[in-house]
């Protein structure tokens, strides 16, 4: 970066912040030390953290590397994708600029409320959202990288931020954040975490109060068109519409029709024209970049370039699909995929993931590939007819290392752990490719919380048994994807219909994912029955999945606009089918293995077994025969009840809540 840039960029962070102060003096007086006071070592690294997220600052203490317990200039992360992201703007020559110094004495200061009384509350909300979630740091350093790749990685944070402008479009609240306060760091900090304007954090999210802009406007997708999302069944209008295969395609806007009460689409090419063209000349320009042995990911590149001005990703997908851990360092994947976002789960969210690949996928993929057959195999036996075991071509998932997430891969808390993609077209249905990501929850901080949030719901004998090491969670999370490419997926038609018109867009969505979710629990069993895992490796994995599920539970079963959470629902089917049959059991005069909480889980891991199989052949038979009535029966019973487990949810929501999510922050050095 230019000199003159960086001399910019430092004199913007400097204005910003005298700015940002002298509107504090004006709402209340704050006493600042002398400059001369500065040491560093009056913030402790998780209230550094903190201050930096409300501050809406790009700064991170990785680590205190030499336990001086004092910030070093060399402990300092700049994240990338915020405003004033340039390292020299705050650390030159191996010492901390003045505009740190500024900032440092910023986030020493006491939090000022408003001036307005009107809008304390807000601020308070936006402060208790924001701290609950924990900046958590991926950190990636190509200083001393090749040309190529410091261009490739250039041209993808381009390309990311392109992403989130489209992105913003698509959820309908693009332009909303000039709305913001300049002098109003924590609410610009909520729209740049969450997206949106919109509170997402568990304690916050149904407050209405609770929001980046003071006039808190009202959620409204920038799919359909406003006036018929007043009615809150207008997916079920749409899908009975007479061209109602037109306006669930995946990659459309739905816009009013030439006559009242009809409606058209739009393709993204046209209703994202802009930008579309701004990432396919960024895409282009990183293929022609590249070197020979970089041809696999160039040829994606282009034809994804190509994607983003045809509104055709096939050839796309199918470029993406030949690379794999031999042919590239690089993973990268740009495309619209996952509906989650949308309140019908018809239209493709945009995404940009950037990562390199670990070598280590190349064993799993030795061990797991010649089994695939087999596994199809004994899940269409489960499945019963009429569903046929099929020919499965898809690829066991490439391990792999993330750089950086934008658009709708990028969430507000966690991250997808494992993805197989695309989810539509030949592609889809000739395997596809699936990954899991190495490198997230990988950290000292996030394995610590995790060992305390187990400890808090297991019983002591059942906690024992507990491990937070990356291998359990990495290995459900390569099953997981890899059953998506096995039993009855997406594509799978019974009478003619796929799954999204048997059951819906949403219930089809959550299907797909309590397929997935429940078959790497029985997959786990199965592989070790071959060896692959012992007993004791078993038993760790799949308790490990049991709390991932308690950590999805505690999210709720529907977000703040009433769209159902995929994954906390699928989990709340699973747990509480466990303990209806006794897998799981609650006991509430047991103390947890804290020793500080009463009533704990206790899991009878010889029991279990039988549970999972059980469940794995319903969910199987639901998918595979289509059968609505039981899937309903099955949400009603463990989503919507009011019964003994759904104050077993509400204990589980109160004790994994206590801390903070991981909220994960990108730094990338060029």
């Amino acid at each position: 970066m230019s000199s003159l840039r960086s001399a910019v960029l430092t004199a913007t962070v400097l204005t910003l912040l005298t700015f940002t102060t002298a509107c504090r003096k004006e709402s209340a007086p704050a006493s600042q030390p002398p400059a001369a006071t500065i040491e560093y070592k009056s913030l402790d690294r998780v209230t550094f953290n903190r201050r930096a997220v409300e501050l809406f600052l790009p700064l991170f203490w990785r680590e205190d590397a030499n336990q001086n317990q004092v910030l070093d200039a060399d402990e300092l992360a700049v994240l990338a994708r915020y405003p004033a992201a340039d390292g020299k703007a705050w650390v030159a020559e191996g010492k901390f600029t003045a505009a740190f110094d500024q900032a440092y004495r910023q986030m020493m200061a006491s939090d000022v409320q408003p001036a307005d009384p009107a809008d304390q509350q807000r601020h308070k909300l936006v402060l208790e959202e924001l701290g609950q979630g924990r900046p958590t740091l991926v950190a990636n350093d190509f200083r001393t990288a090749s040309a190529a790749d410091r261009n490739l990685v250039e041209r993808m944070l381009n390309v990311a931020a392109a992403v989130e402008r489209i992105y913003a479009r698509q959820k309908g609240v693009f332009g909303l954040q000039d709305k913001i306060d300049p002098a109003d760091p924590a609410s610009r900090a909520l729209f740049h975490r969450n997206q949106s304007p919109f509170c997402e954090a568990p304690k916050t999210e149904s407050d209405a109060a609770c929001n980046a802009l003071k006039d808190a406007p009202a959620r409204v997708s920038g799919l359909y068109p406003a006036q018929v999302q007043s009615d809150p069944k207008f997916c079920e209008v749409l899908g009975k519409a007479p061209n109602a295969a037109e306006l669930t395609s995946h990659f459309s806007v739905v816009v009013n029709g030439d006559k009242p009460g009809t409606f058209r689409t739009v393709p993204y090419t046209e209703a994202y024209r802009e930008d579309m063209e701004t990432i396919a000349r960024e895409l282009a320009a990183a293929a022609k970049g590249l070197g020979p042995e970089e041809k696999a990911l160039s040829t994606y590149l282009e034809a994804a370039a190509g994607a983003f001005r045809s509104n055709d990703w096939e050839p796309a997908n199918a470029a993406w699909v030949a690379m794999n851990a031999q042919n590239s360092k690089w993973y990268v994947r740009i495309a619209p995929d996952e509906v989650y976002y949308d309140p019908c789960a018809w239209k493709a969210g945009f995404a940009l993931q950037l990562a390199r690949i670990n070598p280590e996928s190349i064993e799993y993929q030795r061990k797991l590939d010649p089994l695939k057959r087999e596994m199809e195999n004994t899940l269409a036996a489960l499945a019963g007819k009429p569903y046929k075991a099929r020919e499965v071509n898809f690829k066991i998932p490439d391990f792999i290392d993330v750089v950086l997430n934008a658009g709708d891969q990028r969430s507000a808390s966690g991250a997808t752990v494992g993805q197989s993609l695309p989810n539509w077209g030949p592609v889809a249905e000739s395997g596809g490719r699936t990954v899991a990501m190495t490198n997230l929850y990988t950290d000292a901080d996030s394995q610590a919380q995790q060992t305390a949030l187990m400890s808090s719901m297991f019983c002591k004998a059942t906690n024992a048994v507990a491990n937070t090491s990356p291998r359990e969670s990495l290995i459900g999370s390569v099953l997981h994807e890899a059953a998506h490419n096995l039993g009855p997926s997406h594509e799978y038609q019974v009478n003619g219909k796929e799954d999204d018109q048997i059951f819906g867009g949403t219930l089809a969505s959550t299907l797909e994912e309590f397929k997935a979710q429940t078959s790497a629990l029985f997959l786990t069993d199965w592989l070790g029955s071959k060896g692959m895992f012992t007993a004791e490796e078993v038993r760790k994995i799949n308790l490990r999945n049991i709390a991932w599920a308690f950590g999805h539970i505690s999210r709720g079963m529907y977000a703040a606009d009433g769209t159902p959470r995929n994954y906390s629902q699928l989990a709340a089917m699973q747990i509480g089918f466990f303990v209806q049959s006794g897998a799981i059991s609650w006991r509430a005069d047991e103390m947890a293995a804290n020793g500080q909480d009463r009533g704990c889980v206790e899991v009878d891991f010889a029991a279990l077994p039988a549970a999972i199989q059980s469940l794995e052949t319903t969910v199987l038979q639901i998918k595979g025969a289509g059968d609505n009535a039981r899937a309903e029966k099955l949400k009603a019973q463990f989503v919507d009840g009011k019964d003994e487990f759904a104050r077993l949810r509400d204990i589980i929501a109160e004790r994994w809540l206590r801390a903070p999510k991981a909220s994960f922050v990108y730094s990338v050095a060029l």
